[in-house]
């Protein structure tokens, strides 16, 4: 093999070893340090955004078994006054509680407040989410309408 050869061979194999060269024990351990600080603080921002969902998903189930106990009381025009609680069908994680009671005033006769509330456990915690509603008697106020002119709109 020609000298030139020899020197070519030489040179492309102490390039081919600078080449293949691998990491050092300190860009590892650098590495691990970077990777070490920086999972915690994400694996905790994806736990809490499941964890806010998952509350968002009750309060928004909530919100609906409210509106429907809230709708089925006021169905009934003007409610007994009464206290009650139950569960839903079929959806044992949330319970429900009703109180209907008569509002005194010397102004207005044959109000009466509406309180629906809906009660789940999320984390071992109780939640809970209300609605108020005012309801009057309209026999009262036709009565009373009937009985003064100046309401009447004839």
């Amino acid at each position: 093999m020609p000298k030139c050869w020899r020197e070519i061979v030489l040179k492309s194999g102490r390039l081919a070893e600078s080449e293949e060269r691998g990491f050092t024990l300190v860009e590892i351990v650098v590495t691990i340090a970077i990777l070490g600080l920086s999972l915690p603080p994400l694996l905790n921002a994806f736990t809490s955004g499941a964890r806010g969902q998952a509350l968002a998903e009750n309060r928004t189930t909530a919100l609906y078994l409210l509106k429907y106990k809230m709708g089925e009381v006021e169905a009934e025009g003007f409610p007994e006054v009464r206290t009650e609680e139950g569960e839903f069908d079929g959806n044992d994680q949330y319970t429900w509680s009703i109180t209907v009671s008569d509002i005194e005033s010397e102004e207005l006769e044959g109000l009466r407040r509406i309180t629906v509330s809906v009660f789940w456990q999320y984390r071992q915690k109780e939640k809970s989410m209300s609605l108020q509603a005012l309801v009057s008697d309209r026999q009262i106020q036709q009565q009373q309408n009937q009985g003064n002119p100046e309401n009447s709109n004839g």
